[in-house]
């Protein structure tokens, strides 16, 4: 069974470090912690979306389109990454951001501009509106533009993390380590279909976790193995036993999208002081503080080894502050 991968450009840093975080498995006194540091991707202070984006712009480039449009929230490390990708490809780029223009342009939303991303404000209006009309915009001036939807979520870009469990799996041989749980911070789907698709053509077999930090379990089981059925589909492997494979964790939503709580707070500066890694506030503290919590309940016991997956985000660090201190 081997993937039919499309044309892909190549942009990111890769492998990324396979890490064992021995301080942060002492401290917790439970399984042995390993970390998959995609946060070092590379583009633009790097995450997962690099990954995805190097599929994502091979094909808009393989149609002749010449601008990126994408959307995301107005701390959108997606968008970042995309900005970043688009300008090392000479592509203009496009951005809808959720809701109104802050005061103060910090975090991911400074780096969009440094990018030189054209950036449009959803205000009150519906998102697939506004990109219908940046789209319409964009070709009335003669370009042509090519839409990657929210998180780069489709088969183009969860083929990026097919891809990754095939490296991850190269590294664990290396370092003769088996790893009984993959976890990571869950949102469009994308990342966790494509670590699903792997993990059939790759020979993983763990259980792979994602930390909701936005949806509910069960819509976003759906979501995930929807997309992971149409990748597997979109490689040429025909039907796989997926959806039984899709493990989502719904526990740690706290106050909503982005609103930083103990759980964030507490797994931030835990992971900061213990191992000198940085995580987000949004996506990877939330999911970390999910995995810690786990922990101390005894979801997860010494003897076994857990993966967390770094999917990056830590420039948005700043645009946080005052909820973090």
């Amino acid at each position: 069974m081997k993937p039919n991968y499309p044309d892909r450009i190549h942009i990111a840093h890769l492998p990324t470090p396979l890490e064992r975080m021995e301080r942060l498995s002492k401290h917790l006194n439970g399984p042995d912690l390993y970390i998959k540091r995609d946060d070092q991707t590379g583009l633009a202070t790097g995450g997962n979306k690099t990954r995805k984006l190097e599929f994502l712009v091979a094909d808009a480039l393989a149609q002749g389109c010449d601008h990126l449009i994408t959307t995301g929230a107005p701390q959108s490390n997606h968008c970042r990454q995309t900005a970043a990708a688009a300008a090392r490809a000479g592509l203009g780029c496009t951005l809808v951001l959720r809701g109104n223009k802050p005061a103060q342009e910090t975090g991911n939303f400074l780096l969009d501009e440094l990018l030189g991303a054209h950036v449009y404000w959803t205000e009150d209006r519906d998102r697939a509106e506004v990109i219908t009309k940046a789209a319409a915009e964009l070709q009335a001036m003669g370009r042509k533009p090519y839409v990657i939807p929210l998180g780069g979520s489709n088969v183009m870009g969860a083929t990026g993390y097919v891809l990754a469990m095939q490296e991850l799996m190269e590294q664990l041989a290396a370092q003769h380590i088996n790893v009984d749980f993959i976890v990571f911070a869950s949102s469009s789907g994308g990342t966790q279909a494509g670590l699903v698709v792997g993990a059939e053509v790759y020979g993983f077999h763990g259980h792979i976790l994602g930390i909701s930090v936005d949806s509910p379990a069960e819509e976003l089981k759906m979501q995930a193995a929807a997309l992971a059925t149409a990748t597997a589909t979109h490689l040429g492997l025909g039907m796989l036993p997926l959806a039984e494979r899709v493990e989502v964790n719904d526990d740690y939503l706290g106050g909503g999208y982005a609103i930083v709580g103990k759980t964030e707070r507490e797994a931030i500066k835990m992971v900061a002081q213990l191992e000198g890694i940085l995580l987000d506030p949004v996506y990877t503290g939330r999911a970390m503080g999910g995995l810690i919590d786990l922990i101390r309940w005894g979801a997860f016991t010494r003897g076994q080894s857990v993966l967390f997956w770094h999917t990056g985000g830590t420039a948005a660090l700043p645009a946080f502050a005052d909820k973090l201190v």
